[in-house]
This record gives structure tokens, sequence and C-alpha cells, in this order.
């Protein structure tokens, strides 16, 4: 089928690859020439395990393509996919801006045909029948000019072929496995009520819900559930909502039982155990970040004032959240009393391992009240110190590896959890150290090796 995707972040460029690799015609739109420059050389612009590689695969093959054209890809595609940002306002409110920008330009640059157009942004529940608005505001828009240009009347009746759909297709990729979970999701999710729209998806996802790509291919289909608009923007916004809940939760338990004595490891084990609960998302730590967990919970709750209900639930795990990031602050003058004069290291940066994203990094927190309490920050990250990008780091000293991250520190403190760095050579590390001491801000590492090594070691919740 031809493709055409409208954005290319983790969600865009990893759908527009990973749709083109299983055998369909993809063109990827973004307004950002320099961007499209990059991608057209075979460069991915975002890191995400395995990415880059199929992405040059696709291209090699003539399946995939990349342009800034807008009216180029809506030609091109039976499907066109909405895969712009759709970032938090101030107040929670999601920012649809760009979403209306393509929307627009989609209903400016439709000329015959039918179109199936896919709400792939996480958009405010109700946004389907406003997308469907604003197409044909710019359908309207443009056929304004066209009869204004030829000296009609300019408010003579459009003629311009208006057949298309919205379909609202949530997404559930997780940055650092996104490709992984493109080939193998657990559901697919298309809210549509015209069933030739529905039609047109099942063909398209074909190979995903046959698991013709799949890790395992021996597994019974992929379920596709189909629900109207509204219901299928509400799937997302649950989703991200209950996981970010669970681990409010586990941090809670967690910090009941850094005053009782318990484990909270252990208590995870045997309530995770339970088969109505589940063992994921109940790794107790620093809290929950980056770019949909915030902005989704944040968007339910706004949703909810909204419409006259008050999700306590919701705010109360917000809430958790936000003082579970300084809980490694709090250890830090435990075990240092003061901090203004010494030098803390922090291994990882971004809000989660396999990625370079940083979009409310819990890192970030940490960096800003260390500085404040006049502490000197050092930092270590697998993918930013290689990098070169410093946005937002103003406040932190960036090594190159973690020996220098260790040398002359005060203490350690594990932000993300890296493979890399359960692997790490601690021995020499403690030795480079002012006082080797070691705070586990995600329960990631090993207790007794990094005690053997010398460190003094304080996980969450044990």
């Amino acid at each position: 089928m031809r493709v055409c995707v409208i954005g290319t972040g983790y969600v865009g460029l990893v759908t527009g690859v990973c749709l083109s690799h299983i055998g369909h015609e993809v063109i990827c739109i973004d307004n950002n020439e320099e961007k499209v420059k990059l991608m057209k050389s075979g460069q991915s612009p975002i890191y995400e395990p395995g990415l880059s590689e199929l992405m040059q695969s696709s291209m090699q093959s003539g399946r995939l393509s990349f342009s800034t054209d807008l009216a180029e890809g809506v030609a091109h595609g039976e499907i066109l996919f909405i895969a712009v940002g759709t970032p938090a306002l101030p107040n929670g409110e999601s920012d649809t801006r760009y979403v209306e920008a393509v929307a627009r330009g989609i209903g400016a640059n439709l000329n015959g045909g039918y179109k199936v157009i896919v709400n792939k942004s996480t958009v405010p529940i109700g946004s389907g029948d406003w997308v469907r608005m604003i197409v044909l505001d710019g359908i309207a828009e443009r056929q304004k000019v066209l009869v204004g240009a030829g000296g009609a009347p300019v408010d003579a009746p459009p003629s311009i072929e208006a057949d298309f759909d919205v379909v609202s297709n949530p997404e559930f990729l997780r940055e650092g496995s996104a490709v992984y979970d493109t080939f193998n999701p657990d559901r697919i999710v298309l809210g549509s009520n015209n069933p030739k729209a529905i039609q047109m998806m099942n063909e398209l996802y074909t190979p995903l819900v046959e698991r013709t790509f799949a890790e395992d291919t021996s597994l019974p289909p992929v379920p596709v559930v189909v629900t109207d608009l509204s219901s299928a923007e509400m799937v997302k916004y649950a989703s991200n909502s209950f996981l970010a809940a669970k681990i409010s939760f586990i941090n809670e338990v967690a910090n009941i039982c850094d005053r009782v004595g318990a484990d909270v490891t252990q208590v995870a084990q045997g309530i995770g155990l339970d088969s109505r609960i589940g063992s994921k998302f109940l790794q107790a730590g620093i809290g929950w970040g980056g770019s949909c967990f915030p902005k989704d919970v944040s968007a339910l709750i706004h949703t909810a004032d909204d419409y006259g209900y008050e999700a306590q639930l919701l705010k109360a795990a917000v809430s958790v959240n936000q003082r579970q990031r300084l809980i490694t602050l709090e250890k830090l003058q435990q075990v240092l009393k003061i901090l203004k004069g010494k030098t803390v290291g922090l291994l990882g940066l971004t809000f989660k391992p396999d990625t370079d994203d940083m979009r409310d990094a819990p890192a970030l927190d940490l960096i800003e009240q260390l500085n404040r309490l006049g502490a000197k920050v050092k930092a270590y990250d697998p993918i930013v110190s290689q990098s070169g990008m410093r946005h937002g780091l103003s406040g932190v000293i960036v090594e190159t590896d973690p020996e220098r991250l260790a040398d002359g520190c005060d203490a350690l403190v594990l932000v993300t959890d890296w493979k890399k760095f359960q692997k790490l050579d601690y021995d020499k590390m403690a030795k480079l150290m002012h006082s080797p001491i070691l705070i586990d801000g995600r329960n990631f590492l090993d207790q007794a090796q990094l005690e053997e090594a010398g460190f003094r070691y304080m996980g969450i919740g044990r």
C-alpha cells in the first residue's frame, strides 16, 4: 500500500521505516529541511536500536523516501499518518497546533481519491471529529482561493472532492525498543465508524497481525481492537496513566519499606506473582519521565477537569512522582550531610536506557537541586556523552567515560539503568573517588558486588 507519514519524531520515523520494511511504499514528510537532508543521506536523527539499519535497507529497496513537500506526500498516500508532536502546555493541556497545521495542510492538498487520515499522534479525546473539521476547513479555504482566482464569487460552493475518513490508531511504542514493539505488538487499536477505513487499516497491518516479522512467529495473531474514535483515543491515555500510577504505587511502597526495614524488591516480586497484578512496572526508583507518561497523565487530568470530574488518583500519581524524583537527594543529604562543596556524579542522564531522549528526565530535576544546594555535578551517559548534546545541561560537567566521572566524586547516583552500568570497573572507580558512596536510583546494580569493591551502597526502599 502507499503510505505517507507526516512527522519524523520517535513515533513517525519508526512507523514509516517499519511499514516500509514490511513491504509498503512509504514517504515521510517533515518541514525541517536539515532533518530531511540528514535522513535522505541515510542517517537517523534519533537514536533507537535497530532503526538506522532498517531505514537504510528500506531506502536501498526504494520503498522509503523523505521529503519536505506535503503536497507530494498527500498525493502519494492512500493512508496518511499524522505523527507530529503534541507537547504539554503549562496547564497540562495538549498543544495540538502542529496537528491542526498538518490537518489543514492535508485538506489544502486533497485532490481526488479516497484517503484514510490516521491520527497517530496522541491527541485529546474527541480529536478525530476535530481533525475532520480542520481538513474540511483546509479544503474550503483552498476552494475559495481557486474560485477567487477565477473571478467567480468567493463564496461559491466547493467542488474539490473530499472523500476521506479519520481513524484513531494510537501507538504503544516504548522508546529504546520501538522497533521491537512495532513488530511484536500486544494489540492494535483502530477507532473509526467506517468499515471501509477499518478494512484498509487491517490490510495495512496484516503482516504485523499475522506476526510475519515477529520475534516468535508461532504466537497467535495480534488482537485488533476496533472501537469508535473517542474510545480509541481514551485507550492510549488510560494505558499510560495506569502504568504511571503503577510505578508511583510501587515507589510509595518503597518509601514505606525504607522506614520499616522491608526490601521493596522482595515485596515487588511477591505481589508481582499475583496474576491480577503482574510483575511489569513494579521496579521502584526515582520516578517516571520522558515524553509520554507526564504529558498523557496531565492531559487526562485536564480532560477530566474540563468535564467536571476531579481525577484524584491520577493527581496523586503525579504528586508521588514529583516527590520521588528527589528521593536520591534526600539520601545524599543523609550520608554526606551538607552538599555544598561536594562533588556528585550521575550515572545516566536520559529518562530511560537505549534512547537519547532527555525530555522530562528525572536527572534534570536532580541536577537543578544539586546546583541550588551548591554541589558540583558531573555525569556520564553512554549516548549523551558521545553525542555532544548539551541542551539543558549547563549545570553539569558531562564526562566521556565512567572513570573520569568517578574521579574526585564524593558520591555516585545511578539515574538511568543502562545495561553497561552493570559491568563497569567499580573496583577502579571506588579507588578514584573521594568517598566511595553509590546511591542506586533504580535498584539495578548488584549490592554485594559493589560492597566488595569498597562502595557504601544505598538503594530505594531497601
